[in-house]
């Protein structure tokens, strides 16, 4: 497949790096248009009040490559009016440091509304993350680590599946369907760990932010949130705590009420 690859913690991201060389070495033609920095939580937003600058890039992948100093959504957007030398069959975001399940992130997850930009294109799309801990995701993106070994394997697991879900899925779904399959990889995540289907887990995540400081100033922090999901429900989060694969299709024809 011709494929437009894509995340929200920009192009020098590991784990991005990860999934680029899986769907090259799966045989899928690639594009990568990827944010210049991280992005993350940036959910669809557009950059309205400056222009946004595009550029080509070596990253060593073998492919086109450019950087975009803006969003996500910027990214799809820019790439298929602009840049790329060919028709996409399709958008692929990923691979996230973190999981992007629940309702309370999925709508905030810079990674997922780059896929969701695909579909607004009339393309299908893909979004894949992958579950750390807090600690290793706090040292990933606060302090620059780089993964340990059995994190590093997990990812070169989770890559693999996400290449070979792209050649299953995305052929199957129909274009202009507005149709995002939402991936998430447990952790720890082997080559026979198995896929469930799900629906996003019903999360409340209130106070995101710390308290106002001397300076009237508050910072985004981590929170626990509350699931409120039916328990008869296999959701996304209850998928990857279980050690599975977690899939998730989102089809936002279905907002709204009848």
């Amino acid at each position: 497949m011709k494929l437009l690859v894509t995340n929200d913690d920009g192009i020098n991201s590991v784990f991005f790096h990860a999934l680029v060389h899986a769907m090259k070495a799966a045989g899928h033609e690639i594009y990568v248009v990827a944010p210049l920095t991280e992005q993350s939580w940036t959910g669809a937003s557009k950059t309205r009040h400056r222009t946004v600058q595009s550029a080509a890039v070596d990253h060593g992948f073998g492919c086109p490559t450019w950087t975009v100093d803006g969003t996500p959504s910027d990214c799809v957007n820019i790439a298929i009016a602009h840049l790329l030398p060919t028709k996409v069959d399709a958008v692929v975001s990923g691979i996230n440091v973190g999981f992007n399940c629940t309702l309370g992130f999925i709508i905030a997850s810079g990674t997922v509304s780059a896929a969701l930009e695909g579909t607004l294109h009339g393309l299908p799309a893909m979004a894949f993350s992958q579950d750390v801990s807090e600690g290793v995701y706090y040292d990933l993106k606060e302090h620059g680590g780089k993964p340990g070994e059995e994190l590093s394997a997990t990812l070169k697991h989770s890559a693999a599946h996400a290449a070979r879900l792209a050649g299953e899925l995305l052929p199957k779904t129909p274009p202009r369907s507005f149709t995002v399959h939402n991936i998430n990889f447990p952790f720890p995540c082997r080559p026979d760990t198995g896929m469930k289907p799900t629906v996003p887990a019903h999360f409340f995540v209130p106070g995101l932010f710390t308290p106002p400081d001397a300076d009237g100033r508050h910072k985004l922090i981590w929170c626990d949130g509350e699931d409120v999901s039916p328990p008869e429900l296999l959701t996304d989060l209850k998928c990857i705590e279980g050690g599975s694969i977690s899939h998730t299709i989102l089809d936002y024809r279905k907002l709204g009420h009848p």
